[in-house]
């Protein structure tokens, strides 16, 4: 599972997908964390492979729910996304998008505590991971909310993903897509596609030591 993650600045933002969109000047958190607003690239509605930019909540909020399901629906599992309450409008209705990060956290337990590791393609291009979005009419102060959750697979046998999250409990890691396969993702072409749901390969990847600096609570701020 991936719940913390490092949203790619603006300037990479810009030339992300090479396709000219507007970011508009965001002012992004450093790192994401559930119920964070973050940047997401989806299809846009005027036409066939036009995409645009959006800030959105990092964790599905279907319209039926409290924005704080937030903290418990930021990664789908590709195996049930189809049928869970949570995310099925979105997987029907093909509300792909892709999640622009410079790399993601997870927790290695190899000396035997919790020791956050960062993870980021080895040659230091930004990760387009493949996610779900959906819109709320009545979010947070009577505002409408887009949400998104980050899909996710088995990463048991992973050379390099095994190594994280306790020991005894399954291996995931976010579905990691090649920049060719954006376009077909975002317009729904690749749902059914094996290739895109394919572990991101190990000797592409490399992952650090990072542990969390102390901070102060009011500096974690919800999208409530």
């Amino acid at each position: 599972m991936c719940a913390d993650y490092t949203p790619i600045g603006e300037e990479d933002l810009d030339a992300f997908l090479n396709a000219g969109l507007d970011v508009g000047g965001c002012d992004l958190f450093p790192e994401a964390f559930p119920g964070f607003m973050a940047p997401i690239i989806r299809q846009a509605h005027d036409g066939p492979r036009h995409i645009e930019f959006a800030l959105a909540c990092y964790g599905m909020v279907p319209h039926w729910a409290d924005i704080k399901l937030a903290r418990h629906t930021y990664n789908a599992r590709t195996e049930t996304v189809a049928s869970k309450p949570s995310f099925r409008n979105a997987w029907k209705h093909k509300h792909f998008c892709i999640v622009p990060a410079a790399n993601f956290f997870e927790p290695c337990y190899e000396t035997g505590k919790a020791v956050r590791w960062r993870i980021e393609q080895a040659q230091g291009r930004p990760l387009g991971i493949g996610g779900i979005w959906e819109w709320k009419a009545d979010g947070p102060d009577g505002l409408p909310l887009l949400s998104f959750s980050m899909l996710t697979i088995n990463a048991d046998k992973h050379p390099l993903m095994k190594r994280f999250h306790k020991p005894r409990e399954e291996k995931r890691m976010p579905v990691i897509l090649e920049p060719q396969q954006y376009h077909d993702w975002l317009e729904g072409a690749l749902q059914n596609d094996a290739a895109a749901f394919a572990p991101y390969p190990a000797d592409q990847l490399v992952a650090v030591a990072d542990p969390l600096p102390p901070r102060s609570t009011k500096n974690l701020q919800f999208a409530a």
